[in-house]
């Protein structure tokens, strides 16, 4: 009996442990935002001249250890692993105009997460869409440039993490410069594009769309895509 008691305390202080850690990394993630990122702009100058804190959160993030079944912690946590580290590369490589600056920044470049050493196409493409498939992804997860939606300036949390990607997906498919509709024609950021396969599982893409619109695209729009615009989002 007394084995089983100890067992049992063991296991409840390893998952309190996880959870604190887990914690204090998107709390520390929070502040590092709130200081660091206005309007969808981030202060890369600053950061490079002062990257502690930075630092300090991808090393944490390269320790921590999340569960694929703890679908909330897992999805918010590398969300914020995937922005942070597209900083992180940037930073590493400042001053750029462009991520693209840097051959290989999205499959070749490696970032310890979780214990592993890894890409961002694989942080995105496995992680995430390949274990969720919840195309509004691509409306939190930020390349570094001003094509991608907006970097927010607060971390995406596990207990908000429904009403926060709804919120940017509702964003992002509202704004005029990202969805451009003229009478019959609509122009897509090519993020369509790249993965319409994510946007048509129920329809095509203008269905998907409408879901988020408060002013509907007309189901015959003509579609095509504008060129996606690589140029940093920096201040």
């Amino acid at each position: 009996m007394k084995q089983i008691l100890t067992s049992i305390v063991f296991i409840i202080s390893l998952s309190l442990g996880y959870s604190q850690t887990l914690e204090t990394f998107f709390s520390k993630n929070d502040e590092f935002l709130k200081a660091n990122v206005s309007e969808g702009k981030v202060a890369y100058n600053k950061i490079h001249k002062n990257p502690d804190q930075l630092n300090q959160l991808t090393e944490m993030m390269a320790k921590l250890s999340v569960s694929k079944s703890d679908a909330l912690n897992y999805q918010a946590f590398y969300i914020n692993a995937y922005n942070l580290s597209v900083i992180k590369g940037i930073v590493d490589n400042y001053p750029i105009k462009s991520p693209l600056d840097k051959p290989g920044f999205f499959d070749k470049t490696t970032y310890k997460i979780a214990g592993e050493s890894i890409t961002l196409n694989d942080v995105e493409n496995l992680k995430l869409r390949g274990n969720f498939g919840d195309a509004r992804i691509h409306f939190v997860l930020v390349c570094g440039a001003i094509g991608c939606p907006p970097l927010i300036a607060q971390a995406y949390m596990p207990e908000r993490l429904e009403a926060q990607l709804q919120k940017q997906a509702k964003i992002a498919l509202n704004n005029p410069e990202f969805i451009k509709v003229k009478k019959k024609k609509v122009e897509l950021s090519e993020i369509f594009k790249w993965y319409k396969e994510d946007f048509v599982k129920n329809g095509d893409e203008l269905d998907y769309i409408n879901q988020f619109r408060t002013e509907k695209v007309p189901e015959n729009a003509k579609i095509s895509y504008y060129p996606y615009n690589w140029q940093l989002n920096g201040k």
